[in-house]
């Protein structure tokens, strides 16, 4: 068992990495909750997997688990007309703010569940428990929660921090290859920003998934490690926490003119930190030879490298729309070589040959 302390000053909470931690988890949210009423939100996938495995264990430990909220597995389902129906079961439940929500699931689980706890009734608090490889490197740790609009990703959210996140890297058994690989995009990003270490790590492993579930603690250890630091440093957004948006930028962008779900996050991840990179380096901004080292790395996950369906206007449109847009500016990420990143300004109007 690993830990983590997440020491932001107003909400600080602990990361737990565990193998079958799961079957336990009730006993785990016992030493952070009081007995209540619990609403457990999942999709349809996971929860068929995990969902009475973890309401025997929080029944066990003295909670009430009165309903678990599940919607269609898939980025498509992450919107405001899915947020309506959580808080109608909510509602319908008897929730009050004395009570909690568990997000159960992967990154678009998390998110939204996460939403629906930082907005009903002004605010629930929440556990989670993630079960993808995206999720438990990245989205379930720092406090981000969304929900995307036709237009954007992630367009409409809060910052809320949970009580906790428990991950089991068990869960990654269950996961489609292509699902698994997915999650690496994030992981290559943490080493490539900020873990000179977890580079070399990468760089050690085949690409093979028995190897990769095999390194599966490392790997999310040093992941979440990266998050946890920054997230302490710039908890909303505002300065070095822009650090975990390297290859977000085009990759949001990439998401949301393929049609959600068509490209995974991770995948688009990937690309975005490909593109951006190239151009850094033409541009002197990066040391040479790193656009080819990503590209190899991101080869060697299974991850693209390419988006073929590449359109710089409706590209450049998209990214417009992106939160990191500034007036008419938006701070993107670069990478000047591995373990270090900076915040580069670029002016809206001139975006495009970023894309080129």
């Amino acid at each position: 068992m690993n830990t983590l302390q997440v020491n932001l000053p107003n909400h600080p909470y602990e990361i737990k990495i565990a193998r079958d931690s799961l079957a336990t988890s009730g006993q785990w949210a016992k030493t952070l909750w009081q007995p209540q009423k619990i609403v457990m939100i999942t999709d349809n996938h996971v929860g068929e997997l995990y969902a009475e495995t973890v309401k025997l264990s929080f029944e066990a430990a003295g909670f009430e688990v009165v309903g678990v909220f599940s919607f269609l597995e898939g980025e498509a389902s992450k919107t405001l007309v899915t947020v309506e129906k959580a808080y109608q079961f909510l509602a319908n439940r008897g929730l009050t703010r004395s009570d909690g929500i568990v997000a159960l699931g992967g990154g678009v689980v998390g998110d939204l569940a996460g939403f629906v706890a930082s907005t009903y009734m002004r605010g629930l608090h929440f556990l989670q428990i993630p079960t993808s490889l995206t999720a438990q490197v990245d989205s379930s740790v720092g406090g981000k929660t969304g929900v995307n609009t036709a237009f954007a990703k992630n367009m409409v959210g809060t910052f809320a921090q949970p009580d906790g996140v428990l991950i089991d890297p068990n869960c990654l058994q269950t996961l489609g290859t292509r699902e698994l690989y997915e999650g690496m995009g994030e992981v290559i990003k943490c080493g490539l920003i900020a873990d000179a270490e977890l580079w070399e790590i990468l760089q050690g492993l085949t690409g093979d998934v028995t190897d990769l579930l095999a390194h599966a603690e490392a790997l999310i250890y040093h992941s979440c490690d990266v998050k946890r630091k920054v997230v302490v440093e710039d908890e909303l957004d505002n300065g070095s926490r822009l650090y975990l948006n390297f290859g977000h930028t085009i990759g949001h962008a990439v998401e949301v003119i393929a049609g959600y779900g068509q490209v995974m996050h991770g995948e688009a991840v990937a690309i975005g930190m490909i593109q951006i990179t190239k151009i850094a380096e033409a541009k002197g901004l990066a040391e040479a030879g790193l656009t080819n080292q990503i590209r190899e790395m991101v080869k060697k996950f299974h991850l693209p490298t390419t988006f073929e369906d590449w359109d710089v206007a409706r590209l450049t449109k998209a990214i417009t729309l992106d939160k990191k847009a500034r007036g008419r500016a938006i701070k993107t990420v670069l990478v000047a070589q591995v373990g270090h990143a900076v915040i580069n300004e670029v002016p809206l109007a001139a975006f495009s040959e970023w894309l080129g």
